[in-house]
């Protein structure tokens, strides 16, 4: 009998041995606030459980230790955590051409390593400009600056810049990037000619400006300089800093390319290359490729080829497009219904016939339009050319969505949301330009209600905040800040009644921002099924004084299951 008891005991050892380890794939956040971002009223969690790249629980601490024993934990001592943050408008291109070159703008902007001091007179521009020139420009190459404003800085002139840079050549872009200034250096330097802009009504040949279509005119030809390798990618280098800083674990750019499909997206790709913390989403340029392919329709059937530039971490979304109505804000381009003050116009980035069969073409081929449109009138333009495509074709979940949207009234608002309009916007013009439009351009009424973001959430449509970098700083708590104070840079409270309570501010840049780009059912929310995004703060932005919530500090971000918590 011995032999079969001795068998027993060497099957019972072996098969102990041979029992499953502890799985430890499993990690559990605990310990902190943890705001899931997924309803209408704030819900928070105990517990979240991820695997790997997913979220696997939402719950309580108990039940998650009961059905994830062996789980490693993650304690948050007492630090809030949230989805993700998504900014769904912003530009890689214009920060690799900014971060990396000479800033000199009306407010102090926040950078990686510094902070680059604003100026707000001629007298100090034209200062702050000339000791830059003189100590870091080159005569090799075009120095650029970005950051100018007239209504701070004064007037610029060809003539002008001449005189501050006889040889050098110097290229000063607009605050809205929207404009540029060029002096004879820069214009012999690209070997442009009048002959070549005669026609183009956006262009000031005698003055070095060119704007709006101008520009994008001009912008081909300055390719070369702007996608300057090493240069460029500085900074794009330099804006992964400033995502990372900021808790952003998604960004998308409305509009790629800017000028030059092969150069943007390679450029991108060495940077997405070193595997940032973060996801890209590009919508493709409909504008500017049908200027590249020749044709709208040209650009329509290549822009269905464009999923095979995907990548692990960059991905061109199906089936969505921009397009472009008037000018910019921060250039008092955008078309007002009422007009301007001092009697001058708005500019149409795409002239309304073009931009009307643009809109048709791709509403025709089922595709989410992203249409950028500043003032009432852009608005209503766009709005009454959907209504026309709407009643020949109609479609239920059309999802356009309008980008920016710096001015309109309540009655554009009540449109919007009848025709199942979605919206991203910029609050940050609110601060950065209500005090000076009051008395340049807009008159106080018009000038204190920028961006009436409470129009568009009692009505619950669905909108989220971005910065379109460089309009903004690539800061979504201070987007949202400035949605719920609705304060402005002499920190006067103007139109409170279009403020936004925290919660909606919150939304608009997790699940609303996820929303905007169609991406809902896998980012923006703390929710079983979804990409493990997380951010991690030092505060509660829901359990503070409003007025501090800019002031959080972000201690970094779960990207993917990964995390940079500092």
């Amino acid at each position: 009998m011995k032999y079969p008891l001795i068998l027993l005991c060497i099957y019972l050892l072996t098969a102990c041995n041979n029992e499953p380890k502890p799985d430890t794939k499993f990690i559990t956040y605990s310990g902190g606030d943890i705001i899931t971002m997924s309803g209408p009223l704030l819900q928070y969690a105990e517990a979240v459980v991820i695997d790997g790249e997913e979220i696997v629980f939402v719950g309580s601490l108990a039940l998650a230790n009961l059905k994830y024993p062996d789980s490693k934990q993650r304690l948050l001592q007492g630090r809030t955590m949230m989805p993700g943050f998504i900014e769904p408008h912003v530009h890689p291109s214009l920060a690799a051409t900014i971060l990396p070159n000479e800033i000199i703008a009306p407010y102090d902007w926040v950078l990686p390593d510094r902070i680059q001091k604003g100026v707000s007179s001629h007298e100090e521009y034209i200062s702050r400009l000339s000791s830059a020139i003189s100590e870091r420009a080159s005569p090799r190459e075009i120095f650029f600056v970005w950051g100018y404003h007239e209504l701070w800085h004064g007037e610029l002139s060809r003539s002008l810049l001449n005189e501050l840079a006889k040889e050098q050549p110097l290229a000063i872009i607009h605050r809205s990037f929207h404009e540029i200034f060029l002096n004879d250096a820069t214009i012999n330097a690209l070997g442009i000619s009048e002959k070549e802009f005669r026609a183009n009504p956006q262009v000031d040949w005698d003055k070095g400006h060119f704007y709006e279509g101008g520009w994008m005119a001009l912008a081909p030809k300055m390719a070369p300089l702007l996608l300057d390798g090493s240069r460029y990618m500085r900074g794009l280098g330099l804006m992964t800093e400033l995502i990372k800083k900021n808790g952003i674990t998604t960004i998308a750019e409305p509009g790629f390319p800017n000028i030059n499909f092969n150069g943007e997206y390679a450029l991108l790709k060495q940077e997405m290359d070193t595997n940032p913390p973060y996801d890209v989403y590009l919508i493709p340029n409909g504008t500017q490729l049908s200027s590249m392919k020749g044709s709208d329709e040209n650009a329509l059937e290549f822009i269905k080829t464009l999923p095979t530039f995907n990548t692990n971490n960059i991905t061109f979304l199906p089936n969505q497009v921009k397009l472009f109505s008037d000018g910019a804000i921060y250039s008092q381009a955008m078309q007002m219904i009422d007009g301007y003050t001092d009697g001058h116009h708005g500019e149409w980035m795409t002239p309304l016939n073009v931009l009307q069969k643009q809109i048709s073409l791709y509403w025709n081929n089922n595709f989410k339009i992203h249409v950028h449109a500043n003032g009432d009138k852009g608005i209503q333009k766009v709005l009454d050319f959907v209504s026309e495509d709407q009643k020949k074709y109609p479609r239920l979940d059309h999802r356009l969505t309008f980008h920016h949207m710096g001015y309109f009234t309540d009655s554009i608002a009540s449109q919007i949301d009848d025709m199942e309009i979605e919206a991203s916007v910029n609050p940050f013009y609110l601060w950065a330009l209500a005090d000076k439009y009051a008395d340049h351009g807009l008159g106080t009424e018009r000038a204190e209600n920028l961006v009436p973001i409470n129009s568009l959430a009692s009505r619950d449509i669905s909108t989220s905040y971005h910065s379109d970098f460089a309009m903004a700083p690539l800061e979504p708590l201070t987007l949202a800040w400035t949605a719920i104070n609705r304060v402005t840079s002499s920190n006067k409270r103007i139109s409170q009644n279009q403020r936004v309570d925290p919660y909606t501010a919150m939304q608009a840049i997790t699940i609303a921002a996820a929303k905007t780009l169609n991406l809902e059912d896998s980012l923006g929310s703390i929710e079983v099924g979804k990409i493990a995004n997380f951010t991690i703060l030092n505060t509660n932005p829901l359990k503070i004084d409003t007025m501090l919530i800019k002031e959080i500090e972000v201690l970094g971000t779960v990207y993917r299951g990964n995390s940079s918590l500092r």
